[in-house]
C-alpha cells in the first residue's frame, strides 16, 4: 500500500499547478517576521502560525482527494502514508519518512530531511531561546486536514535544523476518532 501511495503522490504532484518556490519561500518569511512584529511574543506567534496551518488544512484535505481519488484511511498508518507520501508530496514536493510509532499505533513522528520553508532562514538566537518553531504552519496543515477525516490529533514539532539540530521531526498523536456530522437538514 505504501508503493500505491508513492505513486498517487507524485502522479499528483506531475498534475498539479506550481508556484515559484523562491516565492512561496520568501512570502512565507515575510509573513512569519510580520507576525514576530505584530505579536512580539514567540509563542503567540507559534499559535498563529498554527491557526492559520489548521484552516489551510481544513481546505487541503477536499483538495487532495478530489485530486487523487483516495479513499478514506482504513487505519491510522494508512493515514500517516498518505500524509508523507501524498499530501506532502503533492504541495511541497518532498515526502517526509514515518518514524518511531508508539506502541499502540496512536503516535509517530514525520522526519523532514528538506523543509523547503527553511530555505534561506536562518533563526536569531533569541527565537529559538524563545521557542519560535518557524514551520509550526505544518502542525496547523496536519491537525486541519486530519480533522475533515474525522481525526483529532495532536501535532507539535520536537526539532528543527533551524533550531540546531540535526533534522525535523514532527510528532503526530491521535487524540481521538470524531462522530461525523449530518448538517443540519441533511438528514
Amino acid at each position: 500500500m505504501s508503493k500505491q501511495y508513492k505513486t498517487v503522490g507524485e502522479e499528483a504532484w506531475k498534475k498539479i499547478d506550481k508556484a515559484n518556490a523562491e516565492l512561496f519561500i520568501f512570502t512565507y518569511g515575510s509573513l512569519v517576521v510580520q507576525l514576530v512584529k505584530d505579536y512580539e511574543d514567540y509563542g503567540a506567534v507559534n499559535k498563529q502560525l498554527d491557526k492559520m496551518g489548521y484552516n489551510i488544512g481544513v481546505r487541503l484535505a477536499d483538495d487532495i482527494l478530489a485530486r487523487t481519488g483516495l479513499e478514506r484511511c482504513a487505519d491510522f498508518h494508512a493515514t500517516a502514508e498518505v500524509i508523507s507520501k501524498v499530501g506532502f508530496k503533492v504541495f511541497l514536493n518532498i515526502t517526509p519518512t514515518i518514524s518511531s510509532w508508539s506502541p499502540d499505533s496512536k503516535e509517530f513522528s514525520l522526519i523532514l530531511d528538506d523543509n523547503p520553508l527553511n530555505d534561506f532562514c536562518e533563526l536569531p538566537p533569541k527565537a529559538i531561546q524563545d521557542g519560535l518553531w518557524y514551520s509550526n504552519i505544518f502542525c496547523g496543515v496536519i491537525r486541519g486536514a486530519l480533522e475533515m477525516m474525522q481525526m483529532q490529533v495532536e501535532a507539535h514539532f520536537i526539532r528543527d535544523i533551524l533550531r540546531g539540530d540535526d533534522t525535523s521531526e514532527i510528532r503526530v498523536k491521535l487524540v481521538r476518532l470524531l462522530d461525523e456530522e449530518v448538517p443540519a437538514g441533511d438528514d
